[in-house]
């Protein structure tokens, strides 16, 4: 499977953790909800979401965008995401440049992986047995089923907060999310440090936000 092909599936799987359902529970419901039911009942309702809207499907930034603001963000733990994948560099960095690589990785997620969207058709969602290691921290197992073609793979991992469960990290087809830009990072930071980094980042950003224009 080349890397796009696994790569185009990391939005949608991050979607399902923040759609439909959880809007119409209060937020004590939410949080008392199990990993692996949150994860069923919010991939099924997000992908009928997905397939009810054209724009969502057509990769609009702004449509997209306001759905991470408002359904995916609270059940997303970003900032540990962005740190497991910054590695060893987020501990010299300063506040200020936390909170610039958090929005910047943000960012580079939500539009490098859009056209994830225009894929979804007649997809099903498939939970695999859920066997919990520990009792804050968990991975939950599922497949994409389409009528034609392999299921796909998508793993979610999440740790149990005061809030809920928060996903920190994706699994697509045997790939983990922070594993696979921790070396990207790296690299940048071996060549120009976190600041350099945070540039690298803005940069791609808005190279993809004049592409898009």
């Amino acid at each position: 499977m080349r890397r796009r092909s696994i790569l185009q599936w990391v939005l949608v799987a991050l979607a399902p953790l923040g759609a439909g359902t959880v809007v119409a529970q209060t937020a004590a419901q939410a949080a008392a909800m199990p990993p692996d039911a949150l994860v069923r009942n919010l991939s099924t309702d997000v992908l009928d979401s997905i397939r009810r809207d054209k724009a969502l499907q057509a990769g609009d930034f702004a449509k997209l965008q306001q759905m991470v603001d408002e359904k995916i963000l609270p059940h997303v733990n970003f900032e540990k995401m962005t740190r497991l994948a910054v590695g060893r560099g987020w501990r010299d960095a300063t506040a200020e440049q936390r909170q610039a690589l958090t929005r910047e990785f943000r960012t580079l997620l939500v539009r490098t992986y859009s056209g994830a969207l225009a894929q979804v058709r007649d997809h099903q969602v498939r939970l695999l047995p859920f066997r919990p290691a520990s009792a804050d921290d968990v991975i939950v197992r599922t497949q994409i089923v389409a009528s034609r073609g392999e299921p796909i793979q998508l793993d979610y991992r999440l740790e149990k907060t005061e809030a809920g469960w928060k996903i920190y990290d994706v699994n697509v087809l045997g790939v983990w999310l922070v594993e696979n830009y921790k070396n990207q990072f790296a690299s940048q930071i071996n060549q120009g440090g976190i600041d350099g980094l945070i540039k690298h980042l803005t940069e791609l950003n808005r190279g993809a936000e004049a592409k898009k224009a």
